[in-house]
């Protein structure tokens, strides 16, 4: 029992993290018809947004110590922080350490600004296009943006720190009555669980009980009568892609203290995303979310080294052998919607 619990809690922190990409993924499919390939390079500017953040934040001048000297007495050369500076010790000290859950409020306008700019540039070029036209260019547009990040930031992994009261792992063995050190998992990771929950949440809610979201709604499921009605139904999927880039931006920002930031971590996410969004159906979002957890859980649980024994390589090909027996039984997905992607 002991050893099926832990899986699953590992299991929540990928799921979660496809969830929150595959949510993005649907909402562009839902209302705009565009098969975007470059999600995936969304969710790594997230991660990077958390990144640049701190770098800012730590940006420091030079003074003169004259009370630590080195071995010959000459007086040291001692770093401080500007936020230090302006702040204070321990105020400044507290910003930087929290600068990931800070780079939220920091991604937001960024990644609107970068999705608005990718829809009106782009993508709004190649709505009535072919679905491979659509596959083609905004894999294109990945590849370029995921270059453009090694250029500036390198090609090695940034480690990027979660909040020291975050750091730490909590021990649920004690907490469900077993023995201490059986069933281990890190703080960041149940905070990463809420957040992603909160955001699904949110996303859902914007959807079902705002003016906003339902108009949107009404368009996905009927975009020429509401356009006949007087409504912009273009303006508002164009804030919808915005959304849709916040949310995987979002996602990434959280996700960085727990897969240290890459140039090519979007590319690592999206083919598994799209795998997710074909599994939970095309155009479902509620398809997007379910098929997410399951398939992060599934994969924590082939990753499990008697299974590993038994078949190896079972944890790098389990979501797409679930895919095929899913979609063999119910091409359309878990929840996908008659005549999406059957044209």
């Amino acid at each position: 029992m002991d050893a099926i619990l832990l899986q699953i809690l590992n299991g929540l922190d990928k799921g979660s993290a496809y969830a929150l990409i595959a949510l993005g993924l649907t909402l562009i499919f839902g209302t705009l018809g565009v098969v975007n390939f470059a999600h995936g390079a969304l969710f790594m500017i997230g991660a990077f947004c958390a990144v640049t953040l701190q770098r800012l934040l730590s940006l420091s001048f030079e003074t003169i110590d004259p009370e630590k000297t080195d071995f010959l007495g000459n007086p040291l050369k001692v770093k401080t922080p500007y936020v230090e500076s302006w702040f204070g010790p321990e105020t400044g000290a507290a910003i930087i350490d929290w600068s990931v859950p800070l780079a939220i409020l920091f991604s937001i306008p960024i990644m609107l600004l970068v999705g608005f700019v990718m829809e009106r540039g782009l993508i709004k070029h190649f709505y009535k296009r072919p679905h491979a036209d659509q596959i083609l260019v905004t894999f294109g547009l990945a590849i370029v943006l995921q270059e453009l990040v090694k250029h500036y930031y390198g090609a090695n992994p940034i480690q990027t720190g979660a909040p020291d009261a975050f750091k730490g792992s909590f021990d649920f063995g004690v907490l469900l009555g077993f023995d201490p050190n059986l069933i281990i998992y890190p703080y960041w990771r149940m905070v990463y669980f809420g957040f992603a929950a909160v955001i699904v949440a949110a996303v859902f809610a914007f959807l079902q009980f705002t003016t906003f979201g339902m108009v949107v709604r009404a368009g996905m499921a009927d975009r020429e009568t509401v356009g006949l009605l007087g409504i912009n139904i273009d303006k508002r999927f164009t804030i919808m892609f915005g959304l849709a880039a916040a949310v995987a931006g979002l996602a990434g920002v959280m996700y960085a203290p727990i897969n240290s930031p890459n140039y090519h971590m979007g590319m690592d996410f999206l083919v598994l995303s799209f795998v997710v969004v074909v599994v939970g159906g095309m155009g479902s979002l509620p398809g997007a979310v379910l098929a997410g957890f399951m398939l992060g859980i599934l994969e924590s649980f082939a990753s499990m080294n008697w299974i590993k024994s038994l078949i190896p390589g079972i944890d790098q090909i389990i979501i797409y052998l679930v895919a095929i027996a899913i979609l063999l039984t119910r091409p359309r997905g878990l929840m996908g919607r008659k005549g999406v992607m059957e044209d």
